[in-house]
């Protein structure tokens, strides 16, 4: 591992980490950035599907994440700063003191993905999620209940935006993905790979406690709001959550999550 002292904010070094808040809204050009110490261990970790680039650290984080760093490669640099020059390069004050730069992944066709999953795989298709709160959720919920993974259609954020990736708490980093999806094509393809294609709406009369468990299973979650398109909804089999009370939804995440537990009981 090797560590090298940043005194200047404008040091060249450091530029990709400069203004992350704006140069979050213009993209990285293949890169992104992981931001505090759960991601950054996952994204060292030998489940990352990502590379590692460049990590930057407050100098008083260094000595607690030494186990994490020790695994790097010997052309990942790790840039070292005070507080305040963390600060500066950051834009605002960056309290958790973690930055890395990691690479994206390659995105690989959507047969190669799902040909070589299991009998009773559990995958979620997103389409149209637009909040990366809620796309980091989703990912999240697809790691801690199995799902082996996540579906993006062309009209979703980017899971890598900074925001995405921690509310994600890494799951992001390690989560096999496909992006830029014909949601209409994926569920075709989907469906004659075998895969049981259920969309999550509140008009189902299919509700999720009577879905049976079991085989090839695909999730499909909607934007909060206006939902599922019809021709989507058409083309899969509707199921809807149970409740009370008055209310006819939840948060998609939420959503999402409920559904995954019911369905990761196949195991």
């Amino acid at each position: 591992m090797k560590n090298f002292r940043i005194e200047n904010p404008d040091d060249p070094r450091i530029a990709g980490f400069r203004d992350i808040r704006e140069r979050d809204l213009t993209g990285r050009q293949g890169l992104f950035v992981a931001e505090g110490e759960v991601v950054l261990r996952v994204l060292t970790s030998a489940h990352a599907l990502c590379r590692p680039r460049v990590v930057l650290l407050a100098e008083n984080r260094v000595e607690g994440l030494a186990d994490a760093l020790q695994g790097l490669a010997d052309d990942v640099p790790v840039y070292v700063a005070g507080q305040g020059v963390l600060d500066a390069i950051a834009g605002f004050p960056l309290h958790r003191g973690i930055l890395a730069l990691g690479e994206k992944p390659p995105v690989p066709a959507l047969p190669d993905v799902i040909d070589g999953l299991g009998d009773d795989a559990l995958v979620v298709l997103a389409c149209g999620i637009g909040n990366h709160d809620n796309m980091g959720g989703i990912f999240r919920n697809a790691a801690a209940f199995g799902a082996e993974a996540v579906l993006l259609d062309a009209r979703c954020c980017d899971p890598f935006y900074r925001k995405a990736i921690r509310v994600s708490v890494g799951a992001v980093l390690r989560t096999p993905m496909v992006t830029g999806l014909d949601p209409v094509a994926a569920i075709e393809t989907l469906k004659a790979s075998g895969f049981r294609v259920l969309a999550m709406t509140p008009s189902a009369t299919m509700t999720l406690d009577q879905a049976p468990v079991g085989g090839r299973t695909a999730i499909v979650l909607g934007p909060e709001g206006p939902g599922l398109d019809s021709q989507i909804i058409a083309r899969c089999e509707p199921v809807g959550i149970r409740m009370s009370g008055g209310f006819d939804s939840l948060n998609v995440a939420v959503a999402g999550a409920v559904a995954l537990h019911h369905f990761a009981r196949r195991a």
